[in-house]
């Protein structure tokens, strides 16, 4: 695992899951996902291919890095609709990307629907890429796994939280090298990143190498 961003990609071209990989946390590993018309001309290398991916991906923790707590109580319903990526760090799946944001829905199954959505000024284009997250375990607690492929899962574990008004969030994910501020509105008040950072840096997380994301278009 690259230490865990390269979570997520390079451009892909629609939904399915061989194609999936703007903001998807294990398409930028060793073993890139090969597409479907070099699966269907390389059939016999087909297995080998996978079993190599599926190993490359065994490698992401679902649990908490060590020294990090998830937030608990937790109320998924209210953490539930859009986020704006306010920061995160830098990996090569959102590398590029602007006016990155989430929605969250939660399922009748208990799963939330994650979308994530941001803009490639070079491809002068909107990206999504559409998730389904679980809880780890009792859902009053924010530790979830989330799937942008299949059956491979990485952390995403809610470290901290707004739990009066559920308006801000730091996520932290696999490791110490996957972290997002995320917040209600674009921006976040002086004093609240201010509060934030100080507190993902009594985690150990290197706020130095954190990227401010630009918002200044509307999601279509």
């Amino acid at each position: 695992m690259e230490t865990l961003k390269s979570f997520i990609l390079g451009a892909f071209s629609d939904n399915s899951c061989l194609n999936c990989r703007a903001f998807c946390p294990y398409s930028n590993r060793p073993y890139p996902m090969p597409t479907r018309p070099l699966l269907r001309r390389y059939w016999p290398m087909k297995s080998a291919l996978l079993l190599a991916f599926a190993f490359s991906l065994a490698a992401c923790s679902t649990s908490p890095p060590e020294g990090i707590v998830a937030v608990m109580p937790f109320d998924v319903a209210r953490y539930e609709g859009q986020w704006f990526e306010v920061a995160r760090m830098d990996h090569s799946f959102e590398r590029g990307l602007s006016d990155v944001s989430a929605r969250y829905r939660l399922q009748a199954d208990g799963s939330v629907q994650v979308i994530n959505r941001g803009f490639d000024a070079k491809k002068n284009d909107w990206k999504e890429a559409v998730g389904r997250a679980l809880f780890i375990g009792d859902p009053k607690i924010a530790s979830l796994k989330v799937s942008f492929f299949g059956p491979f899962y990485g952390g995403y574990h809610v470290a901290s939280l707004d739990k009066e008004n559920y308006q801000w969030a730091l996520v932290v994910g696999p490791d110490r090298d996957y972290v997002w501020i995320l917040a209600r509105d674009k921006q976040l008040k002086p004093e609240v990143r201010e509060q934030l950072l100080a507190q993902a840096t009594r985690m150990g997380l290197a706020v130095d190498k954190l990227i401010w994301v630009s918002h200044t278009r509307t999601s279509p």
